[in-house]
């Protein structure tokens, strides 16, 4: 059964009529970005969400539903002086002013508080916690009004109405706590996001004019990448009408945008060149190219999908977010390439050679066939000279890049790997010295049950005397019951960030062996929620979830690889291989990151714990690209020995005729990669640096030494096809324009 796909068609269709399919991509570009404006804009958020409902989502919801109606951001006004004390007339009155205007802050109008009631100080509570051990520092309590997800916007009219305004000479007044780190992430996170776009779409228009040695020509992938951000930023927004997308979103879009549309755009339009120096017409160019290079986008697109397909098995609106949006603007690539830019192709014509680049142009104009003897055909006939030793030889220092992977510890960095000079990050260093458990992050133990049972009441009390024995909990500061006594809640506080290990460890004791050992035969079921309890869930689910996601993406890329280049030696190979520079990239993530080793000079953050995020995120993200690299060049090659049955001569013409390509757009998403890694969070750090190193190692190491040594050492079997799978779908990626020569015929089991 042959699987028919109109690309070609897509493509000539666009061509005949560029102005048309021009002024549908003017309209899709207009709606996309009224469509962020009005739906995803709004809906974006800093909270990471699990969703299948585990222990610590389970007793929020009850203490919710039973006792306090949804929960609101804990924040920290702090307060010091260097020369003043609390004792002092002078301190007192700037701190109940401030106390009173941080009550009274409103949105637009008398009434509409952005802040709870609970706003309290020491000198109206008289708490001695609320002072440092030198009394020159103090702090003021608060909630903000509304649900803990809706937090941000009111915290920052406070900032803007009230603290950023209240320091003077004598006293400093800065904001920490749940909202004020949510706004200053998501505020960071936008400033390094704008950093990473400096960076990339600079040195990918450098990249792309040395590769094709026309500015005119270099600029068209890179306009096209910007117009499929903007429209998938409208798909995107669809997603957002229906579900709390993380903010993240716009950094995937935009991080992936770049890298994939300049890559897409610039195998066809140097296969239009190509084909336009042998002499066929401009629209016999565009088909060409639809039929060769288009297709070899569209599956190569097709394997980067099903890559990012993994990150929507993960239960987190995190993953979920990032999945979205990274499938939302490749699947708008693709159609990119294959309808508007065939449109520009056909307006310009030979217009994309002006402003050419002397010397570098006149290299670039020579066909693949012209081109035999470059260094990229030195390199690759090197290779097939001593495969043996070659394939030992990389495959032996991506395996020792690897070793580290097996000191790997997941977790979150926190709030301690905050840059100095964040407001809400100094703030929470402020609160770690000077005050130790009167940070607002408790414990909170729901039991659900009958609280005037004698055996619940016996249950607390053997937990609470457990607890005293434990140094990272405090005493119990409250118990609280529901007005239906069928409810009890038991804050105990902790110190230190919710995020640290230490933290993170003792919730694991509390849920594993106290609260079990206490409530043994008690007529009740115990939950444990608040922050360190929701990072212990969120490590495990994004643990637990590199199996399933590892297993999806492997099983499907190997059927898409199969159905595509008809073998089942090539998928195979070519999964080896990825897991193979993944695997190097996480070894030296934990080198640089973990083990400090060259840090300083990346001028990265040291950080005890990779992000538990980042291991299932950097698979599916550097699986799909390290796949679309691997179809581009098996394309070439496959087409060339479909034509001369000549393994060894089409190894060499798909090395030589993609190597420049693959190198150039490497090198792209190594700059784009690289400026998300500039940032100042460790989150962002690691995530671009693990990015920026693999695509490195697979567009080097991988494609020019491991590919060429593995396919001259396996011959024709490369493309090995079983005779009993011949009733699959074919679905070639070269089309029909490739004619098969003789002796060219792949090997099967029938031929034996």
């Amino acid at each position: 059964m042959k699987l028919g796909l109109p690309i070609e068609q897509l493509a000539n269709a666009s061509a005949r009529k560029p102005k048309r399919t021009l002024l549908f991509w003017i309209i899709a570009v207009v709606v996309g970005l009224l469509v962020a404006n009005a739906l995803l804009i709004p809906n974006l958020t800093t909270s990471f969400t699990v969703l299948n409902n585990p222990d610590s989502t389970k007793g929020n919801d009850l203490l919710e539903e039973r006792l306090r109606g949804p929960r609101r951001a804990n924040d920290i006004v702090i307060v010091s002086s260097a020369t003043k004390t609390v004792d002092d007339p002078a301190y007192k009155a700037f701190v109940q002013d401030l106390e009173k205007k941080v009550k009274e802050t409103h949105d637009h109008k008398p009434g509409d508080l952005v802040i709870a009631e609970t706003v309290v100080s020491y000198y109206s509570t008289n708490n001695a916690g609320f002072v440092s051990k030198d009394k020159k520092t103090t702090i003021i309590p608060f909630q903000v009004a509304g649900d803990i997800n809706d937090s941000s916007e009111p915290l920052k009219v406070l900032r803007e109405k009230v603290t950023s305004k209240a320091s003077t000479a004598d006293f400093k007044v800065i904001t920490t706590g749940e909202a004020s780190l949510s706004e200053d992430f998501a505020v960071i996170s936008e400033k390094d996001l704008q950093k990473g776009e400096g960076i990339g779409a600079p040195v990918a228009i450098l990249i792309l004019i040395l590769v094709f040695g026309a500015v005119v020509a270099a600029l068209i992938p890179l306009a096209i990448a910007v117009i499929s951000i903007l429209v998938a930023l409208g798909v995107a927004g669809i997603f957002g009408a229906g579900f709390d997308l993380s903010i993240f979103i716009q950094n995937m879009i935009f991080m992936i945008g770049l890298a994939v549309g300049i890559d897409y755009c610039l195998f066809i339009v140097d296969r239009y060149r190509e084909e336009r120096a042998k002499g066929l017409d401009k629209h016999a160019a565009i088909a060409k190219s639809a039929s060769t290079a288009g297709r070899a986008v569209f599956f190569s697109g097709l394997t980067v999908i099903l890559a990012l397909l993994g990150m929507l098995l993960v239960p987190s609106n995190a993953f979920i977010s990032v999945g979205l949006g990274a499938i939302s603007v490749v699947v708008v690539s693709i159609v990119a390439s294959m309808t508007l830019l065939p449109a520009i192709l056909s307006l310009l014509g030979d217009k994309i050679e002006r402003l050419r680049v002397p010397f570098v142009h006149k290299a670039q104009a020579m066909t693949h066939e012209e081109s035999v003897g470059g260094f990229w055909d030195k390199l690759s006939h090197g290779v097939m000279k001593a495969p043996v030793i070659s394939l030992i030889l990389a495959a032996g220092l991506l395996v020792a890049a690897a070793i580290p992977i097996f000191d790997l510890r997941t977790g979150d960095s926190g709030v301690s790997t905050f840059p100095p000079g964040i407001e809400s990050g100094d703030g929470f260093r402020i609160l770690q010295a000077e005050f130790g458990d009167s940070l607002p992050n408790p414990a909170d133990i729901v039991i659900d049950g009958p609280a005037d049972a004698q055996r619940t009441k016996d249950a607390i009390a053997k937990l609470t005397a457990t607890l005293k024995g434990d140094p990272a909990f405090g005493v119990p500061k409250s118990v609280e019951v529901s007005p239906n006594k069928d409810f009890t809640l038991l804050s105990v506080p902790m110190t230190g960030d919710p995020s640290d290990t230490a933290m993170t460890n003792a919730i694991k004791r509390l849920r594993n062996d106290y609260i079990p050992e206490a409530f043994a035969g008690a007529p009740a079921k115990v939950y444990v929620t608040g922050n360190a309890a929701f990072n212990v869930d969120w490590f495990k689910v994004a643990n637990d979830s590199a199996v399933p996601v590892l297993t999806f993406v492997l099983a499907l890329s190997f059927v898409l690889l199969m159905l595509v280049f008809r073998s089942i030696v090539i998928p195979v190979k070519a999964i080896l291989l990825n897991l193979l520079s993944v695997g190097a990239a996480y070894g030296i993530l934990v080198l640089v990151f973990q083990k400090g080793v060259g840090h300083r000079f990346f001028g990265f953050s040291e950080a005890p714990v990779i992000q538990a995020w980042i291991p299932v995120f950097l698979f599916s993200v550097l699986f799909g690209l390290s796949m679309d690299y691997h179809v581009f060049l098996l394309s070439r090659i496959r087409e060339r020995f479909k034509q001369t049955g000549d393994n060894t001569g089409s190894v060499a013409f798909g090395i030589r005729s993609t190597g420049r390509l693959i190198t150039g757009a490497a090198l792209i998403m190594v700059a784009v990669f690289g400026g998300f890694a500039s940032g100042r969070m460790v989150a962002l750090e690691q995530m671009g640096f693990g990015l920026a190193v693999a695509v490195l190692i697979d567009a080097t190491i991988v494609r020019s030494i491991l590919v060429p040594a593995s396919m001259k050492l396996l011959g024709k079997w490369n493309w090995y096809f079983p005779a009993w799978l011949e009733w699959l779908p074919k679905v070639n990626v070269e089309g029909e324009h490739a004619p098969q020569a003789a002796g060219a015929a792949m090997p099967q089991t029938a031929r034996k």
